[in-house]
């Protein structure tokens, strides 16, 4: 999997995405921790509840129905029927992305048993077929041991380098299209 910080860029590249919509800050900040969210399914490793478990590392919280329904749960709590804030399905979609963007990078790395996208409905466990993420080892004193830095450049490569041309990208585009259409 890649680490808790990479999997919270997808928040900061999808900002200014939304911002049209006018996503709060308080937005932005619920979409960071929907990215990391699924990974709470690792506290299974200690409670004795096999990887291959549909309540395993990426079993269910790394589900596309989780995903709907966490992002369905926050929307109320961070979403501010105010004037001028977003509307609730624009929060809802932007909790929605951020959540399921961390299976979806999770199927993108060269290691474990994949991710259950569709659990409960089946725990069939999936990866694509193209894998360039290396994986984190799990457990702070693994990622410390030195297995960090293949790591740390691969996340580097394949997902901070993206998130961060998709934000520069949207925020260009946003200030040409202004000067376009003034």
């Amino acid at each position: 999997m890649p680490t808790v910080v990479t999997h919270s860029f997808v928040s900061i590249a999808l900002a200014p995405v939304f911002r049209r919509q006018n996503v709060s800050t308080a937005v932005i900040v619920m979409g960071g921790i929907c990215c990391v969210i699924p990974d709470i399914d690792a506290i299974g490793f200690l409670l004795g509840i096999p990887y291959n478990s549909i309540f395993g590392h990426r079993g269910f919280t790394h589900s596309l129905l989780f995903a709907f329904l966490l992002a369905g749960v926050l929307t109320p709590f961070v979403s501010k029927p105010a004037e001028g804030t977003c509307r609730p399905w624009v929060v809802f979609l932007f909790l929605f992305l951020c959540t399921v963007s961390h299976p979806l990078l999770d199927a993108l790395t060269d290691g474990g048993y994949g991710v259950a996208l569709f659990s409960p409905f089946s725990n069939e466990r999936f990866f694509f077929p193209w894998r360039p993420i290396k994986v984190s080892p799990l457990g702070v004193s693994r990622f410390l041991s030195g297995q960090a830095n293949p790591v740390i450049f691969s996340e580097l490569k394949w997902v901070a380098v993206p998130c961060l041309s998709i934000f520069v990208a949207t925020l260009r585009w946003r200030k040409l299209r202004a000067r376009l259409f003034q």
